[in-house]
């Protein structure tokens, strides 16, 4: 029986805003998109930003460090921040599983940018936790997190799901214990969801 489920942030509940940004970034700087893409997530770790140990300005300088980009910090960010547009059919299957007994979380490897945009959408209050990297330090590339959360909730690994766009993530997850699915469109996840929640 499932007893949690915690929800990705970009790429699930939300447009994935950090990838299309990026990538809007690389192509406009005369960059390979998905080069340019896959170097700055890898940047977002390294230089601390994901983990709240340094801040967003820092993760601009490490780009730039990397690349020649034009675009002042307020006009990069707002490239990735204006993509990331909640998903409204995501958000009804969302409110569709509160009920007695169940939890449901967010867990997303995001940064400040996860509280500036609930200040814009207001969806926080849907959820009963927001595990967000910034603020635990932690990422999901780091398997334990998966059951230290589920400690924390105080359930065994197997009655929780995750939900997940990134394949490498779930598989991090179904290591842990975990009951996974990786997202691929809203109605593939409401089917996906019938396997494991009785209406």
């Amino acid at each position: 029986m499932i007893k949690a489920i915690l929800f990705d942030f970009g790429g699930v509940i939300a447009e994935e805003g950090f990838r299309e940004g990026l990538m809007e970034i690389g192509r406009k700087n005369g960059y390979d998109p998905d080069m340019f893409f896959r170097k700055s997530t890898d940047l977002v770790y390294e230089s601390g930003y994901v983990y709240g140990r340094a801040d967003e300005s820092a993760y601009w300088k490490t780009i730039r460090s990397e690349f020649s980009i034009k675009g002042s910090d307020e006009e990069l960010r707002e490239e990735l921040l204006k993509r990331f547009v909640v998903r409204p059919e995501v958000i009804e299957i969302i409110k569709e599983l509160k009920r007695p007994g169940m939890g449901i979380y967010i867990l997303s490897d995001q940064t400040n940018w996860l509280d500036e945009l609930e200040s814009k959408y207001h969806f926080f209050e849907l959820f009963d936790e927001v595990f967000n990297s910034y603020h635990m330090q932690r990422t999901k590339r780091d398997r334990s997190l998966f059951s230290d959360i589920c400690n924390e909730l105080g359930i065994p690994a197997k009655e929780a799901l995750f939900v997940d766009d990134n394949p490498a993530n779930t598989e991090r997850a179904e290591k842990a214990g975990l009951k996974t699915i990786t997202y691929i469109s809203s109605q593939e996840l409401r089917d996906s969801l019938q396997k494991y929640i009785k209406s």
